[in-house]
């Protein structure tokens, strides 16, 4: 954990912020990578099987447009996110603090454009406006929707090495420029925070007292600079050395992918899970 010192007057100052911020977003994703090594259910089954069982089911979610099943689906995630040894707070808090104001933001026209009985109608002119009972209910399964979807692909992540997911896509023919982008923009988050820490330290251990708005900002403005030109001297240098060692543009990692009966039969099961999902759905509708 970071050591972030407090200001002489109190405060946390912007440097031990945003230094903590930056430790905090690597901690987090090694603590991820942590639960993909544990002994659960899902980091037992095959990752191909992995994938294809959670493609049937976000498909499922995403062609919902029922409440109820939409919160079966969830319980079923729920539980599986119990099975896999995934802590319930973190697994639930890391979906549901930003899914409904991003979701929010974007469904908020249409609880006022829906036509339909309405709590509170404001007329203006010849426009009629007001939260729709239809509109809510819209935004309620549209904001449930993607909870289940963002859930399930969090839970998919979880519990599965990054390695491993990136090898399972290319055993299922998605493109390898796209594996491939994926793949070195996930490596490179890593390395730029590693980065700007040093960046951000080597400022602390040189900074004597307090220093005003206008070099802080000035500061800001020279490190996003050296920054960039860092980020693309580090991609060729990057590139070159991949190539230097026999880069091919496959992913290649020490575990064997082998499909077992448990695994078959899994697979299976979600799917005939989805298929049922979007049965009940268009009964419920």
């Amino acid at each position: 954990m970071v050591n972030r010192a407090a200001a002489p007057d109190g405060r946390i100052g912007w440097i031990e912020e945003t230094l903590g911020g930056i430790a905090g977003s690597i901690e987090r994703a090694v603590f991820t990578e942590e639960h993909s090594r544990k002994a659960g259910w899902l980091q037992a089954i095959d990752p191909r099987a992995k994938l294809g069982m959670f493609l049937a089911f976000i498909l499922a979610a995403s062609l919902s447009r029922s409440l109820l099943v939409l919160i079966a689906l969830y319980a079923l995630l729920l539980l599986a996110a119990r099975a896999s040894r995934v802590p319930f707070d973190f697994f639930v808090r890391r979906v549901w603090l930003g899914i409904p104001l991003f979701a929010g933001i974007v469904i908020i026209p249409s609880i006022f454009l829906t036509p339909g009985p309405r709590w509170v109608e404001l007329v203006v002119g010849p426009v009629h406006l007001g939260p729709s009972l239809p509109g809510l209910l819209g935004a309620i399964v549209f904001i449930a929707r993607v909870g289940v979807c963002v859930s399930a692909a969090v839970l998919l992540v979880m519990a599965t090495p990054w390695a491993d997911l990136l090898k399972s896509l290319q055993s299922i023919g998605v493109p390898q420029v796209f594996i491939l982008v994926l793949s070195m923009s996930y490596r490179y988050i890593f390395l730029f925070l590693h980065t700007a820490t040093g960046m951000v330290e080597a400022r602390k251990s040189r900074t004597v007292g307090r220093t005003s708005g206008t070099e802080q900002r000035r500061w800001i403005s020279a490190s996003l600079g050296a920054l960039m030109n860092r980020s693309f001297q580090m991609s060729n240098d990057v590139y070159a050395a991949m190539l230097a060692r026999g880069f091919t543009g496959r992913i290649r990692t020490y575990s064997t992918f082998r499909m077992t009966p448990r695994d078959w039969l899994w697979l299976v099961t979600v799917f005939v899970i989805s298929v049922v999902a979007f049965v009940a759905e268009r009964i419920f509708s």
